[in-house]
């Protein structure tokens, strides 16, 4: 039986998040500490106690999420010699699958996503850009409104979340001309998403040529575990690979519900959540139904977790 450690994205992030593992574990406190010393943000603090508009800062909220996430990774790995079979991440969680693979240190990670979430939010001037659900409608529909609303701006599918929930991005208006079009094509619900950059869209082309030059300065390593990623839906084969779909990763799609679908094929039938919330546990659930799916984010959970894969 494979199993898949699957890492979540931006928007897991709360309030709180991870408190009782931050209790319980050194461990836990340590990768906090480790990561908070990388870009000189305490970011236990503000997991733990916010403000509400700091956590949601995108530069903020990368490495913050990353940090839980790999939080709950070497709590894991404390616990059990057990590895999965596949890591993959969800758009910002696709870094933390590498920091649990090897290719990344943790403190890299933690840089490269805090530059990148300020690189992102650096591309659009605030208010020019945005993103959008768009409820059931097939994929090739929301492509199509896109094509129709785009009128020389950019507006394009970002994330293929699941069967009938595509998120689109791209400029304001463009953004909500897409919108009206979704909802003339027969789409149930068509709602703007409470963020400030337009992601995975040809918007942040600009963004990736800063993140490449700083992706040239740090060490990538091989992978000890095998790394599914957003661009392609595929097991990437090499390091020089894994770099440009980083690259392309700002301004092209999520292919997360192509991404669950390739791994189930290849024969996963457990797919782990490990992180802050369970986003992509839900997500899940609408991709394929025959697939064992669980989240871990403190010490029940993760109890519960090791008992099935003890089995």
């Amino acid at each position: 039986m494979k199993t898949v450690f699957m890492f979540p994205g931006q928007g897991s992030q709360s309030i709180g998040m991870m408190s009782s593992l931050l209790e319980e574990y050194e461990v836990a406190r340590q990768v906090f500490d480790e990561a908070s010393e990388s870009i000189g943000i305490d970011l236990k603090e503000i997991a733990l106690n916010g403000p509400e508009e700091r956590i949601n800062q995108t530069a903020i909220t990368q490495p913050i999420v990353l940090t839980a996430s790999i939080a709950m990774w070497r709590v894991w790995e404390s616990k059990t010699d057990i590895k999965p079979d596949f890591v993959c991440g969800h758009s910002l969680g696709e870094y933390s699958a590498l920091v649990a693979s090897g290719v990344l240190s943790l403190k890299d990670a933690v840089r490269l996503v805090h530059l990148r979430g300020s690189l992102m939010q650096d591309a659009v001037p605030l208010g020019e850009g945005g993103m959008a659900a768009i409820l059931g409608l097939d994929d090739d529909s929301v492509v199509l409104a896109c094509e129709e609303a785009a009128q020389g701006e950019v507006v394009a599918a970002a994330n293929y979340n699941s069967p009938g929930q595509v998120v689109i991005s791209g400029a304001a208006e463009a953004l909500a001309r897409a919108m009206s079009l979704a909802k003339e094509k027969g789409a149930k619900r068509a709602a703007k998403l409470p963020v400030s950059v337009p992601c995975h869209c040809d918007l942040l082309k600009p963004a990736g040529e800063s993140l490449a030059a700083e992706m040239e300065k740090i060490q990538f390593n091989a992978l000890s575990i095998p790394v599914v990623q957003n661009v392609t839906a595929t097991e990437i084969a090499n390091l020089s690979e894994l770099k440009s779909n980083l690259i392309a990763h700002l301004h092209r799609p999520v292919l997360w519900s192509q991404s669950i679908s390739a791994l189930a094929n290849s024969g996963a039938q457990t797919f782990i959540e490990c992180g802050p919330a369970k986003v992509l546990s839900g997500l899940n659930k609408r991709i394929d139904k025959t697939v064992k799916t669980m989240n871990m984010n403190d010490s029940a959970s993760m109890a519960q977790v090791l008992a099935e894969l003890s089995e």
